[in-house]
């Protein structure tokens, strides 16, 4: 079991920064590949990033650039550095987490664990 705890989300204004963290306990964290995904009201909830538990990465084309994933293993923490903030990024976003022995996984029903998700809004 691994229980995931979102933070850093917030009201910015387009073209600005926002760093969410995802706190992780329970099971070694560093077994486990991570993602992020967010969902807009009215729509699905949609791949954002990734990062293997050998630190391979993948981004969604929409955030390609702007957005970078990271995990610190020591401190059980997966990060995103959002930058250049569109009003389209505003969505709840979530960190999930699963066991998998592939490298990088993209859509939601292959993750096992979710966190609740954190509110990331970009105001025009």
């Amino acid at each position: 079991q691994v229980q995931l705890v979102e933070s850093g989300g917030g009201l910015v204004q387009a073209g600005g920064s926002l760093r969410l963290s995802c706190a992780a306990s329970g099971r070694t964290f560093s077994n486990y590949n991570m993602g992020w995904f967010r969902q807009a009201p009215g729509k699905e909830r949609e791949f954002v990033a990734a990062i293997s538990w050998i630190r391979s990465t993948a981004y969604a084309d929409s955030v390609k650039g702007r957005f970078t994933i990271s995990r610190d293993n020591a401190k059980n923490t997966l990060n995103l550095q959002m930058n250049s903030l569109k009003p389209e990024d505003t969505a709840v976003y979530y960190c999930a987490a699963t066991g998998g022995r592939r490298d990088i996984y993209y859509t939601p029903r292959q993750y096992d664990y979710w966190g609740q998700g954190t509110q990331v809004t970009v105001s025009s």
